[in-house]
This record gives C-alpha cells, sequence and structure tokens, in this order.
C-alpha cells in the first residue's frame, strides 16, 4: 500500500500534453522506468510554464528551482503507450508552491501516476532563495495562497 496519498480537484488541472513513452524509457520489468517518469514529467512541466510565458530562468537571473518531487504510481506504462500529462498549480506561497501532474493513458482510460512537484524562485546569480515574482503570480489568480 502506497505511503504516500495524491489527489488534486480535477479544476486546478489548466493544462494538457502528450508525451509517448520511448522504448529508451522502458526497465528491465518491462514497463516505463521512474528515472524516464521523472523526465517526462519535467518536460511536461517546462510545456506548461512556456505555455504560461514563464521563462525557466529570467534575465535577471531569476528563475524556478525545485525542491522537491512525489510520484504515486497507479499503473504500469509501456513502449509506444501515449500518456496524457495534465498540469497545474496549487499552494502559492511567497516564494513558490506546487506544480501538480495527472498521468493518464487515453487508450484504456487508466490513471497511469500523480506527481507534485514543489518549487520556489531562486536567484541563481547570487544564490538565494527569491520572492515570487508579481508577473508569475499575475498569470494564476485562482490560486490558492498559504501564508
Amino acid at each position: 500500500m502506497a505511503r504516500l496519498k495524491l489527489d488534486f480537484p480535477d479544476h486546478l488541472f489548466i493544462f494538457s500534453t502528450q508525451l509517448t513513452v520511448r522504448v529508451t524509457d522502458i526497465n528491465g520489468a518491462n514497463h516505463l522506468g521512474n528515472d524516464s517518469m521523472i523526465s517526462m514529467i519535467s518536460e511536461a512541466r517546462a510545456r506548461f510554464l512556456f505555455e504560461h510565458g514563464v521563462q525557466e530562468t529570467g534575465p535577471d537571473g531569476v528563475g524556478i528551482i525545485v525542491t522537491d518531487l512525489a510520484t504515486t504510481y497507479k499503473a504500469e506504462a509501456h513502449a509506444r503507450d501515449q500518456l496524457v500529462f495534465d498540469v497545474g498549480v496549487m499552494d502559492f506561497n511567497q516564494y513558490g508552491g506546487d506544480i501538480i501532474f495527472r498521468v493518464t493513458r487515453p487508450k484504456d482510460g487508466k490513471l497511469v501516476a500523480m506527481a507534485k512537484y514543489g518549487f520556489v524562485f531562486f536567484n541563481y546569480k547570487s544564490s538565494q532563495v527569491a520572492p515570487m515574482p508579481p508577473e508569475f503570480l499575475a498569470k494564476f489568480p485562482q490560486v490558492n495562497r498559504l501564508g
């Protein structure tokens, strides 16, 4: 039984993208490997940010850095499976928040995985956590705030 439970309301997912499981994503057990799933989640995150006009790192040296990742697996995925990554954001605070993911396989409607990235804004020039830029916050006015 999973020690971690990730369950997010449907309305939080505001972006969707599709990725294909490559043969090179398959592990020794003949299904999508954990390392490849993390890479696919990272790609979905990058597409989400790009779609919303967010640069990974701005000209001022401030960008997003991942602080933690939690993933729960619900079903196996195999080579050439098409997977849909639904992405959203929640739990904003002064410095960051969470990017959430729901991974499904449309062919059979299976939920493959749920995931959550914690992130903060980080000034790569000074190597310090930075406040969330107002421009980023303005892109997601519906997101709940913690503290």
